[in-house]
């Protein structure tokens, strides 16, 4: 198991640097410059940005110094924020991301474990259907549009909560809602498919043939061989979600890491879209990794590897 987290934790990096030096790659080459708009900059005042950035630099001496922050932990400066550093910018979006990404978890495993359970214990039943309904729908609707839909409804038409802004608990409702819809939807519907196989196999039909309680046959035997493909997915899923969604908080304006990156590619800020992606990537990794920690509680037969 030692083994095998070590090579994670190698890939992980290897993952890093290979995305580090995509972006910077795709960034260069993309037609136009940071500082290009509508109304063209005098040749010297762009000469003078274009050295205070080292973008006059050759493209590996720019991408060795890029690596060289990246080790030191400064990701650079903000071309479109003048007096913020984007390690400053993340530091303090990232939280705010982070939170409603975590609300989200939350709200996504609470609603899909008991759907997931009833659909599949009850396969076939009236139960069922409306749990696959109810699982179909969530995964159809996009976000954007249930944000809308929940908005209207509740913030507008009932005004039982506010439509936007992030300064207390009752603010994060409906963008938790929105956020993690989707997610519990998916999660709904692979749990009951997983299930529903789990249930037909060989142990546990022993197991209820030895006399157990229903609700032990089904934690201990049933649901606990059914979490590796969840598990699977919850990798990216918790990446995505911590990370915030850039929709969700641009309807809802949430002062979250993912307005900024919007921004940031309308302004053509390369160190802030670089430095964003970087920071998505590393909890992706890191997801991943906590993932395949858990593969080994769950399956023991990963242990012995």
């Amino acid at each position: 198991m030692i083994s095998l987290l070590l090579k994670r934790f190698i890939h992980g990096l290897i993952v890093l640097w290979a995305v580090a030096t995509l972006t910077f790659t795709l960034l260069r080459l993309a037609p136009g410059g940071p500082f290009d708009s509508e109304r063209k900059l005098p040749p010297e005042i762009l000469a003078n940005l274009e050295a205070k950035y080292h973008l006059n630099e050759p493209l590996i001496e720019q991408y060795l110094r890029y690596l060289a922050g990246i080790a030191r932990g400064d990701l650079g400066p903000s071309y479109k924020y003048l007096d913020r550093g984007v390690t400053e910018i993340i530091a303090d979006t990232l939280p705010t991301s982070a939170l409603l990404g975590g609300l989200a978890i939350v709200f996504a495993l609470g609603i899909s474990f008991p759907i997931g359970l009833f659909a599949a214990y009850y396969r076939d039943s009236l139960i069922d259907r409306f749990c696959l309904f109810v699982a179909t729908l969530g995964i159809s609707l996009p976000n954007f549009i249930l944000g809308a839909l929940l908005i209207w409804a509740v913030a507008l038409q009932l005004g039982w909560l506010q439509a936007g802004r992030w300064d207390d608990w009752s603010s994060a409702i409906l963008p938790t809602i929105t956020l993690g819809a989707a997610p519990a939807a998916y999660l709904a519907a692979l749990l009951r498919s997983t299930l529903v196989e789990t249930f037909g196999e060989d142990f546990v039909r022993t197991a209820r043939a030895k006399g157990l309680k229903e609700s032990a046959v089904i934690a201990k035997h049933a649901l606990a061989n059914s979490l590796i493909p969840v598990l699977t997915v919850m990798g990216p899923l918790i990446a995505t979600l911590l990370t915030g969604s850039f929709v969700v908080e641009y309807v809802f304006a949430i002062p979250g890491m993912g307005r900024f990156f919007i921004t940031a590619v309308t302004d053509r800020d390369y160190p802030l879209i670089m430095g964003v992606t970087l920071v998505y990537t590393a909890i992706l990794v890191g997801a991943n990794f906590l993932v395949d920690v858990l593969y080994g509680y769950v399956d023991p037969r990963i242990r012995s590897e």
